[in-house]
């Protein structure tokens, strides 16, 4: 599956002739490179490594420095997997840039969800909260009970109340790409991805 490492920018929109708007969202989409090629036979399993945004040498540790130079490439500050990628097609130290895409591609996009923090019931699953009246003043935002009496006298596992909300891993399908610019290395996709400006995500090409 091929695929690119990228970072978000932000929203906009795109005006067609129509006077439609649509809703886009911008990501700096490579150029990445091969750091390491992974074979069946030799690793158990195929994929391709790529590294995205370079970095200064003095702040790469020795086992990564080590990895890098087996590949003779500069160090890079992401690197990601992609799996069932053609290996055949890809050798060490080759560029990979947006030309992947092409306008109309149907693709999804995994990156970290914004973090909200530690959150009550109410923000985190919508609950109502309880009365206002009858003693209740300070109890608006409660979840309210959260077991039974005498059995099974204990909280049933998966009960939703407060705790960290966001920053996790989540992927976005059935997106289009509505616009490139192959320029500035920018993918114009349609509609919201996850994650907050300047994030990393990664953009695969869905199979139909």
């Amino acid at each position: 599956m091929l695929g690119i490492i990228g970072k978000k920018i932000g929203m906009s929109q795109i005006f067609r002739e129509s006077g439609e708007a649509i809703p886009v969202s911008i990501i700096e989409a490579g150029p990445c490179q091969v750091i390491q090629v992974k074979t069946s036979r030799r690793d158990g399993y195929s994929a391709v490594q790529i590294g995205f945004g370079e970095k200064p040498e003095r702040l790469t540790n020795k086992p990564e420095m080590g990895h890098f130079k087996s590949a003779k490439v500069k160090p890079y500050r992401y690197l990601e997997e992609f799996r069932d990628f053609k290996v055949d097609y890809c050798k060490v130290g080759e560029k990979i840039t947006i030309d992947l895409f092409k306008e109309g591609d149907s693709v999804k996009v995994t990156g970290i969800s914004i973090g909200k923090g530690f959150q009550g019931v109410v923000k985190r699953y919508n609950f109502r909260g309880g009365p206002k009246t009858h003693g209740q003043s300070d109890r608006l935002r409660a979840g309210g009970s959260i077991g039974a009496s005498a059995y099974p006298s204990r909280v049933i596992k998966g009960v939703k109340m407060p705790g960290r909300m966001g920053g996790k891993k989540i992927t976005t399908r059935g997106l289009q790409v509505i616009k490139i610019d192959s320029k500035n290395n920018l993918l114009y996709i349609k509609g919201a991805i996850p994650g907050p400006r300047n994030g990393i995500v990664t953009i695969r090409r869905q199979e139909s």
